[in-house]
């Protein structure tokens, strides 16, 4: 969980379906996809900011060929914020995998500031 103070952005909480951390004002988890809030208003500034994908095929016959998938994320500094190994997996023959990659932006008014 975050170091963040409860009700400021960027404070996170548990989702209590598949236990990921998610932000605090999520209403549906990013994760499992169930509903956390449905009194929560209208998410109206969420946008995708990144979304890549790409896949990756296996290109030795009789061959496996293993894979891990690393996730990093760097503040401003180029410092490591985070890192995980969200998959590992082999691919043999003809297999082939795609990977999605998408991250979601959500406008937090500031406190104290009048719309």
């Amino acid at each position: 969980m975050s170091a963040v103070r409860p009700g400021t952005p960027g404070a996170t909480r548990t989702c209590p379906h598949c236990r990921t951390t998610i932000l605090e004002t999520a209403s549906v988890c990013p994760g499992c996809k169930h509903h956390l809030r449905f009194d929560a208003p209208k998410e109206k500034e969420r946008t995708t900011s990144l979304s890549v994908e790409g896949a990756l095929r296996s290109d030795r016959p009789g061959e496996a060929v293993e894979y891990t998938m690393v996730l990093v994320i760097r503040n401003e500094r180029g410092e490591e914020v985070d890192r995980k190994v969200v998959g590992v997996g082999a691919l043999e023959g003809t297999q082939s995998r795609t990977f999605s990659v998408s991250v979601e932006t959500n406008v937090v008014p500031a406190k104290g500031r009048r719309r």
